[in-house]
C-alpha cells in the first residue's frame, strides 16, 4: 500500500512539473497543526532554512483538529506533510486518515508542555484551585447540592478570598487541543470535588464535567494564541488560556497563576509538580518522504539534539524536553518513518 502510494505521489509531481516547468511540484514542506506546537515547529523551519539555503516551510496555526482533518485528507503533492498537535491523535482520526489513503504515520513526542491560566503582569496575583476554575467556566456547576447553569459572574461569588471583578476568560476553541487538555486536565479533575455531580450517572457527569459555559464569561477566542495576550494587556482583569510556550515569550507583559498552588515554570513542569501540563507531538506523513524536497532533512532537524534535547534551541522558547533515553527512542522512530501508532487498523 505504502509503495503504490510513493509511486503515486511521485507520479503527481512529475506530472504537475511537466505541466509548470518547475524543478518540483512542490518545493515547501506543508505543516498545519496545533497552536501551541507552531512555535517550535517554526523556529525549527528558520533553522532548517538558514542551514540548508532551501525555502522555509509553510507552517500554518490550525488547531490541533483541523490540522488532524487537513493531514487525514489524503496523500499527493496538494496535501500537508506534517502536522503538530498539543494533544496525541484520537482513534477517530486515526480512522479517518485510513479511510483518506493516509496509512502509515510516524507520532513524534517532542517534550511537555504546561497549561498557563495567564493574566497581564500588573492584574491581580491570585492563585487558583482546580475547583474554583471548574466553577467558574463549567456550563453548569453544583449549588446547594443541586447541579444547576452556572450563575456565577464574580470570582467572588465563587469563594470570597477572590477576586472582586467579573470573570472573564479568554479560551481555544473546541478544535484545539488546548481546550481538550484544559477539559481534561482541569475541568474534569475539578468537577470531582462536588458530591452532586459525582452522584449522576456516568453520561450526564462527563457531559457536565466537560461543557464549557457560553453565557458570557468564558470567551472562545479562536486558535490566535497571540490574539488572547493582546486582549489580556488590553483587559488586565481578564484571564487567558493557553499553552507554557507563549507565556514564556510574553514573561515581559505576562504572568500565570498559580493551580492548586503550583504556577507554571520550566522547572515545575519538567517535574511535573505542576498539575497542568501535557505532551506535544508532531506526526509525519510517510507517504511523502522522499518525494517531496527537504521532509527528510526537516525532520532530522527536528529531533535533533541541538533542537530538542537539555539546553537545545527548542527551550530557549518555552518546550520541557524528553529524557535523555526517550528523546532517543523518538529520534529513531522520526529519523526511521516507523509507524509506530497503536490503533488497529
Amino acid at each position: 500500500m505504502k509503495t503504490k502510494l510513493l509511486t503515486g505521489l511521485a507520479a503527481v509531481a512529475l506530472a504537475t512539473t511537466a505541466m509548470s516547468g518547475a524543478a518540483s511540484a512542490r518545493d515547501q514542506i506543508r505543516i498545519v497543526g496545533s497552536s501551541t506546537v507552531f512555535p517550535y515547529t517554526q523556529a525549527i523551519a528558520e533553522q532548517f532554512a538558514n542551514m540548508t539555503g532551501n525555502p522555509a516551510p509553510v507552517v500554518e496555526s490550525t488547531g490541533t483538529g483541523g490540522g488532524m482533518k487537513i493531514f487525514c485528507e489524503g496523500v499527493g503533492e496538494d496535501k500537508a506533510d506534517i502536522t503538530g498537535a498539543s494533544r496525541a491523535m484520537k482513534e477517530s482520526e486515526f480512522k479517518a486518515c485510513i479511510e483518506g489513503g493516509v496509512d502509515s504515520i510516524t507520532e513524534v513526542q517532542i517534550g511537555f508542555d504546561g497549561l498557563s491560566f495567564a493574566h497581564a503582569k500588573d492584574g491581580p496575583d491570585v492563585g487558583f484551585t482546580k475547583a474554583q476554575l471548574f466553577q467558574a467556566l463549567a456550563a453548569e456547576v453544583e449549588v446547594d447540592g443541586e447541579v444547576v447553569a452556572n450563575p456565577y459572574k464574580k470570582w467572588s461569588e465563587i469563594d470570597s478570598s477572590l477576586p472582586d471583578f467579573e470573570i472573564t476568560v479568554f479560551g481555544p476553541p473546541p478544535t484545539s487541543g488546548t481546550r481538550d487538555a484544559w477539559v481534561e486536565l482541569v475541568m474534569e479533575e475539578g468537577c470531582e470535588e462536588f458530591p452532586a455531580i459525582e452522584a449522576l450517572d456516568e453520561d450526564r457527569m462527563k457531559d457536565v464535567c466537560a461543557r464549557m459555559r457560553t453565557d458570557g464569561p468564558f470567551v472562545e477566542a479562536g486558535e490566535n494564541d497571540n490574539l488572547i495576550v493582546q486582549r489580556l494587556n488590553a483587559d488586565h482583569n481578564a484571564y487567558g488560556i493557553f499553552g507554557y510556550s507563549f507565556l514564556y515569550e510574553n514573561l515581559d507583559t505576562m504572568k500565570g497563576a498559580a493551580v492548586d498552588g503550583i504556577a507554571p515554570t520550566t522547572e515545575t513542569i519538567a517535574d511535573a509538580s505542576y498539575p497542568v501540563s501535557r505532551p506535544l507531538f508532531f506526526y509525519i506523513k510517510n507517504a511523502h518522504r522522499g518525494v517531496i524536497p527537504g521532509l527528510d532533512e526537516f525532520i532530522v532537524e527536528y529531533v535533533s539534539e541541538e533542537a530538542m534535547g537539555d539546553g537545545g534551541y527548542l527551550s530557549e522558547r518555552g518546550l520541557i524536553p524528553l529524557s535523555p533515553e526517550k528523546r532517543e527512542a523518538v529520534r529513531d522512530a522520526a529519523v526511521n518513518g516507523k509507524n509506530n501508532l497503536g490503533f488497529g487498523s
